[in-house]
């Protein structure tokens, strides 16, 4: 995070940065790789450059048998929780920025596996995610082997206080595993 920080204050344009509350301090469990030691004091991370952060083993890709989640923030951490469950068979892409998105990654990673899901914490109707997996529809068609899947929290105005209220509303790694499972039967 400290490097799309320093990014972000060097760039001459403005910039929005948007946080999890449970990745402060990686006080959610699943979260504690969120916690790094800087690199160097100069590390800075580019903007519009995603990262992949599981890949799939290449047997099973060659096979169809995975599938790619792209995603960013905690849903990075919902994501590498629920691969555990498919050992090879998920790629975890993150995006690091929204804009400039790092279109070149997510297609390619779409294209390798052909089944995908977007992953976003946001509320699903007219969000980011939908708009990415038309996106992906679009550009990506003639690669897909499954229409492309968005998960995000509940359409309901606001995110509850309540956290059995919260884990309702919001995406988590056992319903995101429900997810892959439903992707990979295709």
């Amino acid at each position: 995070m400290k490097g799309l920080m320093k990014a972000a204050f060097l760039d001459p344009n403005p910039v929005i940065m948007l946080e999890h509350k449970g990745l402060y301090w990686s006080k959610v469990p699943g979260t504690d790789d969120a916690r790094s030691v800087e690199p160097a004091k100069d590390y800075v991370l580019p903007l519009g450059k995603a990262n992949i952060i599981l890949q799939a083993e290449m047997e099973k890709v060659r096979k169809g048998e995975t599938v790619c989640i792209i995603t960013y923030g905690m849903g990075v951490y919902w994501a590498k929780a629920a691969a555990e469950r498919f050992p090879g068979q998920v790629e975890v892409l993150d995006l690091r920025t929204l804009f400039p998105l790092d279109e070149e990654t997510v297609f390619n990673s779409v294209k390798r596996h052909g089944k995908v899901l977007v992953l976003s914490e946001e509320q699903q109707n007219n969000s980011f995610a939908e708009s990415l997996s038309l996106r992906i529809s679009n550009d990506c068609y003639h690669f897909l082997d499954a229409k492309v899947e968005v998960m995000g929290a509940k359409n309901l105005p606001a995110v509850p206080i309540n956290v059995a209220l919260e884990t309702a509303m919001l995406p988590t790694a056992t319903k995101v595993a429900e997810r892959i499972s439903k992707l990979l039967a295709y």
